[in-house]
């Protein structure tokens, strides 16, 4: 795995949106950013597309499956993307292009993944739900209501139904369709089983909890790294100490998913976002200028 150079971050600050620094780009240049439709990925992307819009960069945000953002970028059909955990949950996506994607520095610490309910559910455990599974009924039958079937939080899903030997079976959709049922059954306090991970804006405006994984299917919480096709870094060394630089707290992430979903609109909630938090964006800006042109 190639992991790529740490550029320091300089003192000086510039502002967002303001004429680019000389170690920026001269003159505009095109950026395609792999995403996918998790809360947070959409957020951040967002976020980028406008700070980069403002730093002469012309971005290109491509909507692909989990398998296909992997092999886009093996093939250099997108230039990044940002957000890969690791050890646990994007480990086999990234196991055949281990030798060729740039692994770069991580943006956020210790995630969380499993199975949730809302916190008036009186169960506490997977093996809890495996005693109780009539009483997680939808559609008239035990089930745990997921997202898209190439995600890994499915596949994991899979493995736990299998290893807690669960009478449930997992409905997988989109994850707009997916809240949506957890927001009917939560107004209602009624028993529902989803699949969720944080950071995601659910946990704000929900009382949820995760059911206990005694034999880590799950996993044990990941780091968030943001990667690239081989070669970005040497290509492009100033958005490389740019990204490299940039870190997000729960707070901070929070903040700007609950922007988004409150706005119903990712360009708009991130755009507000940017203009509350400029001092922060900054300090990530000015690890670029250490880079000489």
């Amino acid at each position: 795995m190639k992991k790529a150079f740490v550029v320091p971050a300089a003192a000086a600050l510039f502002a967002v949106g303001s004429t680019a620094s000389a170690v920026a780009p001269a003159q505009e240049k095109p950026l395609v950013i792999g995403t996918n439709n998790w809360a947070e990925n959409v957020a951040v992307a967002n976020l980028w597309k406008l700070v980069l819009d403002g730093q002469g960069y012309d971005v290109e945000l491509s909507d692909v499956g989990k398998s296909a953002l992997f092999a886009g970028l093996a093939n250099g059909d997108f230039d990044l993307s940002l957000e890969l955990w690791l050890p646990y949950t994007d480990k086999a996506f990234l196991e055949p292009y281990k030798d060729t994607l740039e692994v770069h520095d991580a943006w956020y610490d210790r995630t969380g993944l499993g199975l949730v309910v809302p916190s008036y559910v009186d169960i506490d455990s997977i093996p809890e739900l495996a005693k109780r599974a009539d009483e997680f009924e939808y559609q008239g039958s035990p089930t745990i209501l997921g997202i898209d079937p190439g995600s890994a939080i499915a596949g994991m899903t899979d493995d736990a139904i299998e290893t807690y030997d669960l009478p449930l079976n997992q409905v997988n959709s989109s994850e707009p369709a997916m809240m949506s049922a957890l927001d009917r059954a939560y107004k209602s306090e009624e028993p529902i089983v989803v699949t969720l991970w944080n950071p995601h804006w659910a946990f704000a405006d929900y009382d949820l909890k995760y059911l206990e994984d005694p034999e880590k299917v799950y996993g044990d919480g990941d780091t968030i790294y943001w990667f690239s096709r081989e070669g970005f870094s040497g290509d492009d060394p100033w958005l490389t100490a740019v990204l490299d630089a940039w870190h997000m707290s729960d707070e901070s992430l929070g903040e700007l998913m609950s922007e988004i979903e409150s706005q119903d609109d990712p360009v708009a909630g991130a755009r507000t976002w940017l203009e509350e938090n400029r001092d922060q964006v900054d300090e990530w800006l000015a690890a670029g200028e250490q880079i000489q042109p």
